[in-house]
């Protein structure tokens, strides 16, 4: 039996109206249930409760010891970049399409969700990828990324020459559209659709995955989670590049700029219910083995 929780905190999705039935019977459990509640201030709005407590989503985790996030995957990565400083654990529920990250549905609330803040659930942790852009030799923005980290041309219909080294070691010089460094949680992701392959979580590793390259020999690779990645640009004329951290835009990258992605050294823990099984979702969500719940008869 784990430590029990005192303060929770909810982050939704302000911007879809079906989070409101959900946030309300949500936080109406855990007060009845005299949990310490903070909600997201921009999702406030849809509790009925005149003493709500709530604050920005950027410093939830100063007052919480465990996160909810309702919403999709959508929702649950923007959670984590606000909590993982804090080693705050997150529960996603989900109310998106796919929903790899956010595992309990809203019918299923309060069981399911009552079994864990009892202790009965299965950890499992992330790691999170920082960007650092370079520019003159000074560091002039950050930001952390969940799933990958997207160079794309920008503004342009011209390929743009990313030179890319491994531990400064030169890996390869490539024209595409761009490029994806991508982590185990985001091979499911925009990697998947760009024919990367998908990683076990548990992975220690990153995936690489070029963007339409004008060479087709120019395939997705591998690396060890350590790594760190340096992207440059080889272009005869000015062409700007939009570097995208999940779905943040870093807009009017030069190509003189340096772009350094290096794993963040605190993971995001996540808690699913017991019995988690991630093979499992990839079956459900992508279809796979149609009809079976486990092994197919022989």
């Amino acid at each position: 039996m784990q430590i029990p929780f005192k303060s929770i905190g909810i982050i939704g999705k302000p911007s879809d109206p079906r989070i409101g039935a959900t946030l309300t019977l949500l936080y109406d459990y855990l007060k009845a249930a005299h949990y310490t509640v903070m909600i997201a201030q921009d999702s406030a709005s849809f509790i009925n409760d005149s003493d709500v407590q709530s604050c920005p989503i950027e410093t939830i985790g100063l007052y919480c010891d465990l996160v909810i996030a309702v919403g999709g995957d959508g929702t649950f990565l923007a959670a984590a970049r606000a909590v993982v400083a804090y080693n705050i654990p997150i529960i996603g529920i989900n109310l998106g399409r796919l929903g790899f990250l956010v595992d309990i549905s809203p019918n299923e609330l309060p069981g399911r969700l009552q079994d864990i803040l009892q202790g009965h659930y299965t950890e499992e942790k992330r790691y999170l990828l920082r960007t650092k852009i370079i520019r003159d030799g000074h560091i002039i923005h950050e930001e952390t990324a969940v799933n990958e980290v997207v160079i794309h041309r920008w503004v342009t219909p011209s390929m743009i020459e990313i030179i890319t080294k491994i531990d400064g070691v030169f890996l390869n010089s490539q024209r595409s559209d761009g490029l994806i460094i991508s982590t185990p949680t985001g091979s499911t992701a925009y990697s998947l659709s760009a024919g990367g392959p998908i990683l076990s979580p548990s992975l220690n590793a990153l995936v690489l995955v070029p963007l339409n390259p004008h060479t087709l020999s120019n395939r997705p690779i591998v690396i060890a989670a350590s790594s760190e990645i340096e992207i440059s640009f080889c272009q005869t004329k000015q062409i700007n590049a939009l570097v995208t951290c999940d779905h943040i835009e870093i807009p009017k990258v030069f190509i003189s700029d340096k772009i350094l992605i290096k794993q963040e050294p605190k993971p995001i823990r996540i808690l699913h219910p017991e019995g988690h099984d991630y093979f499992y979702i990839l079956r459900n969500k992508l279809n796979w083995s149609s009809g079976y719940h486990t092994s197919p008869p022989c």
